[in-house]
C-alpha cells in the first residue's frame, strides 16, 4: 500500500449547530491520507499514474464551499467518499479540525478512516482489508 498524504490543509467553511457558527464561514484543518495499491508514478514518472493532490486539494475546496451539513462527522465523511470515488483510494483517513472553537483548546474535530468496499460477481461486499495488511490500521 502507497499513501499520498496531504497534511494541514486549511479551508474556509459553515459548519456547525450553534446559530454564531451557522452565517459566516470558520477556519478548518485538515490532513488526509490516501491509501492506493501501488503507485505506478514510482515507475512511469507520470502525474496521471498516482494521485493527483493539487486536483485532491481543489476538490476539498470546493467541497467546503458547498457541503451544506452540520457536523465535522458529516464533513469528513464527504471528503472520505470524495477521494474513493473521485480519485481512486482505497482507503483514507481524513483529519478535520476546527482550530479556533474554544478559547482554551487548540482545536476539535474527528478522525475518520473508510475503504473502498467493492462487490463480488454476486453483489455481496467484499473489504479490502487484504490490501496492504501491516500498512493500514485494520
Amino acid at each position: 500500500m502507497d499513501i499520498v498524504y496531504i497534511e494541514g490543509l486549511t479551508g474556509q467553511t459553515v459548519i456547525g449547530i450553534d446559530r454564531s457558527e451557522l452565517h459566516a464561514p470558520q477556519p478548518v484543518r485538515m490532513s488526509l491520507a490516501i491509501g492506493v495499491p501501488s503507485i505506478r508514478a514510482c515507475v512511469t514518472d507520470r502525474i496521471e499514474d498516482t494521485v493527483n493532490y493539487a486536483a485532491v486539494r481543489e476538490a476539498i475546496h470546493g467541497l467546503l464551499a458547498s457541503h451544506g451539513v452540520q457536523l465535522l462527522e458529516a464533513l469528513a465523511e464527504r471528503i472520505a467518499q470524495t477521494i474513493i470515488a473521485d480519485f481512486g483510494a482505497h482507503w483514507v483517513r481524513v483529519t478535520l479540525a476546527k482550530p479556533a472553537k474554544f478559547d482554551d483548546v487548540e482545536a476539535v474535530g474527528v478522525v475518520i478512516e473508510r475503504r473502498r468496499i467493492v462487490e463480488d460477481r454476486h453483489g455481496a461486499a467484499v473489504s479490502l482489508a487484504w490490501i496492504g495488511r501491516g500498512y493500514v490500521p485494520e
